[in-house]
């Protein structure tokens, strides 16, 4: 068998050793109101992802801009909606303080409204795997078993993951969104020892339609950490914050209820969810 595909990653940080917060505002103003210029296009996406260049007062970045008007339709998602749901997953990410999200903003572009994030450049040196197929039936230490997974006729192999802390708090993060399409192509390992997940446009649905690779801790208790990020996030989300308030301009009524179901669910539960059985558990194609 080839050797087994693997996703890189770097070492295990810290969740207190997050980029400046005040580093973050200046990017979130400079994908608002800075200057756009396409470059190119990512043509491998789904819909409309565009390449850019963004400067305002001398400081300029890369960023990818998606315009509403280059969204597919899905049967289960309202149209046009996409990109306000990729910002609302940002601020959530913001509001857990894991920083797991790159900085999201909705703007006018060229090609009309549409989300700007950040372009994060991922390493492919930094460090271990995140993802791996191998032929043995159980993993080994250090990482989690996903799903049994056919590589050839009459031959299967095991889908894991790393047992990695970073991916831990995406998997509770894309549990609270209701992330419908967790791919090992949206994790980007940075060369600063940091994950990021991109890609969350198919998120916040009021059904159960969280679509992951990151399998491995279902039925396990949630770490205390996350356990408080969720104790925050019911405060946060609460009626009338700037967070709730914040959130009713992205998604509908209907899904900002459900996303407090789900963070009160998981509270409630202590543990991490498992497939429902209702809904494919793995996306396709899982990278």
């Amino acid at each position: 068998m080839p050797a087994p595909e693997r996703i890189p990653a770097g070492p295990v940080t810290d969740p207190t050793d997050r980029t400046d917060p005040t580093d973050r505002t200046d990017r979130t103003t400079l994908l608002a109101k800075g200057d756009l210029t396409v470059v190119g296009q990512v043509r491998e996406a789904s819909n409309a992802v565009l390449y850019c260049e963004i400067s305002h007062e001398g400081e300029t970045a890369t960023c990818v801009y998606k315009p509403v008007a280059g969204e597919q339709p899905l049967w289960d998602f309202p149209d046009g909606n996409l990109a306000r749901r990729e910002v609302a997953a940002y601020e959530i990410s913001e509001a857990t303080g894991w920083g797991l999200i790159p900085p999201t903003v909705l703007r006018d572009g060229p090609y009309g409204e549409g989300m700007c994030q950040l372009w994060i450049e991922g390493d492919p040196q930094a460090g271990g795997a995140l993802l791996a197929l191998v032929e043995d039936e159980e993993p080994a230490d250090g990482w989690k078993p996903v799903v049994l997974a056919e590589v050839a006729e009459g031959r299967t192999a095991l889908l894991v993951h790393a047992d990695d802390a970073r991916l831990r708090r995406l998997a509770v993060l894309d549990a609270v969104i209701n992330n419908g399409d967790r791919k090992g192509g949206h994790l980007l390992p940075s060369g600063d020892g940091r994950l990021y997940g991109i890609d969350h446009g198919v998120s916040f649905h009021t059904e159960d339609k969280l679509r992951t690779l990151l399998w491995g801790w279902a039925g396990e208790p949630l770490t205390p950490e996350a356990v408080d990020v969720l104790n925050r996030l019911t405060s946060l989300l609460a009626d009338g914050t700037p967070l709730a308030t914040r959130m009713a301009e992205l998604i509908t009524a209907a899904e900002l209820a459900a996303l407090r179901d789900r963070v009160a669910s998981l509270l409630a539960s202590g543990v991490h969810p498992s497939p429902s059985g209702q809904w494919p558990a793995i996306p396709w194609p899982p990278v």
